[in-house]
Parts: structure tokens; sequence; C-alpha cells
């Protein structure tokens, strides 16, 4: 729990549908002050709901150690018809008559499209191109080329029918899919068209959103300067090997002093965390059997 004044984690928030990700942390940036450091982990569309990790202060540094891990989702994707966003935002480009159910295994559709997949990513996207968001360049008008397909890996999924012409389903799925993507294509693979109508993010990486706040719910207690729940670093890192030092061994490796880890390398060696007194120090990567690299160091 965090009380005022600065403090460093990560909070878990249920981002309500209607605005962005980034007006999330906007919202929150402005109760905790324009000089302290906000971020997030993994954009949400403006229409989705779910879970958004909010990264506060030194725990922006988190990004590139948290980012790579699965994610879960829910929704609903309405057949019949295909917009140019994929999703529930867009223009209609293209209808199909919606398949009958009974003529569908869905068990099957649902395994053409489990494992390493190719993946083409929407026009409307958060990609770039010469510096430019492919959904600047199409909201403006600018012709948009179909982005080269990307090798993207679907862990499981599950179909079911929720009425005559919507997709109930349930994934999970390695970072850099596009959901919307994926229910453009299961629609073409029903001989249909197809766009995402409803999305809700369940799981980022070791994150649920069983344990998240409203968002509501948290800006109004910070407005009141009550306690709201927060991950520590360390906490946040649990999926990574760590390694305990005492003080004199931390003030070294704050100072960038890579030689203060020598013999102190975890077993299974790769990505580890070095931990003093209970708090994150850095985030190191073995080198050898003995030795390792700072990676980031962290000042709480």
């Amino acid at each position: 729990m965090q009380q005022s004044g600065v403090f460093h984690g990560v909070i878990l928030v249920d981002k309500p549908a209607g605005i962005t990700s980034a007006e999330a942390v906007r919202r929150i940036k402005r109760r905790l002050g324009h000089s302290t450091r906000v971020g997030h982990l993994g954009t949400l569309d403006p229409f989705a709901t779910g879970l958004l990790p909010i990264l506060i202060g030194e725990a922006t540094k988190l990004a590139p150690f948290l980012q790579e891990g699965e994610k879960e989702y829910t929704g609903v994707i309405r057949l019949g018809t295909e917009t140019d966003t994929l999703d529930c935002t867009g223009t209609v480009v293209r209808t199909a008559a919606a398949p009958a159910p009974e003529s569908i295994r869905l068990d099957e559709i649902a395994a053409r499209f489990t494992g390493a997949i190719e993946q083409v990513p929407p026009r409307f996207s958060a990609l770039k191109r010469e510096g430019v968001r492919l959904y600047e360049l199409a909201r403006r008008g600018d012709e948009v080329a179909e982005p080269a397909a990307r090798r993207v890996t679907i862990g499981a999924l599950e179909l079911e029918w929720t009425g005559a012409d919507a997709l109930r389903f349930r994934m999970r799925c390695s970072t850099g899919t596009y959901v919307r993507s994926l229910a453009r294509d299961i629609g073409r693979a029903l001989g249909s068209a197809a766009y995402l109508f409803e999305l809700r993010r369940t799981r980022n990486g070791l994150f649920e959103v069983g344990s998240a706040t409203p968002l509501d719910e948290l800006t109004d207690a910070l407005d009141r300067g009550d306690a709201v729940p927060i991950i520590p670093l360390r906490a946040a890192l649990a999926g990574i090997a760590e390694v305990e030092v005492p003080a004199p061994v931390a003030a070294r490796i704050r100072d960038g002093d890579s030689r203060a880890l020598l013999g102190r390398v975890p077993e299974a060696g790769g990505l580890f965390k070095v931990v003093s007194d209970g708090r994150l120090v850095a985030v190191a990567r073995a080198t050898s059997r003995a030795t390792a690299a700072l990676v980031r160091g962290f000042v709480t």
C-alpha cells in the first residue's frame, strides 16, 4: 500500500471503455504531480477494457523486462461485417452473410489459429512507416499499404456462439498479437466477414485483472490521499532469479561497478535481479558462470 509522497512501483488499473491508455496515465500523473514519471505496459485500444499496468517512478524502467509476457483476453467477434479499423469504432468496408452455427465446427476453426501463425497487422495500428504511426496516416486519409505479415503465437483459443452472428472467445497469446486481426481472419475462415466487437484483457504477464482497481476508484483514492495497492519493484519482477547482496556491495552496484557481482551469479545464468535489504538495486545479465553485466540500475 502507498501513502502520500513519492513512491515507485506498479499499479494495476482496470481501464474502462472510451478512453485511451495514454489518458489513463494522464489522469494518474495529474494526481501524482508532473515531476513523477508515469507510464503504462501494453496499450489497450479505447474501446477495450481490462488490465492496464501503470508504472510509477523507477518502475518505468521495468518495461523492457515485463513487456514480453503472455497476455490473455476475452471478447466478442461480430460476424457479417468487416470495418476499416477491424473493430466496433470503424467504417464498414465489407459485408458477407454469417454462417449458420450448425454448419461450423468451432473447435476446428480454433485449432487453425492456435500455435505459431502468420498475422497481418491492421492498417489502423501503432506500427510506424517513415516515423509516422499507421493509424495517423489512415485517419488523415493517406493511402496505407497492407503491413507485412508477422509471426505471433496463440497459446490457446476457445470459441463459442453467442447468438446467430457473434462468437465469444477466450485466448492466450504472445506479445505483438493483434486481436483485431484475429477477428478479421476468423471471419474470413468462416467464409464471412468479421470485426472485433468487445475486448477485455484479463492477464498481462504475471499480472491479473482480478488484482486491478477500476480507474475511477483509483483516482478518487488518490484525490482523498488514501493508500492505493502498489506492487513494489522487486515483486513486479517475481518471474526472474534473484541475488541478495549486503549494503556495501549494493552501493558499489549503484555506482555502476559490475565487478561487485563477481561470484554472485545465479547458477541458471541469464537475466537476474539484485536485491539488498528488500529493495531492488539492479537488473543484471550473466556473462559467465561467475561474472555479470549490469543492465539497469534503480534508485528507490
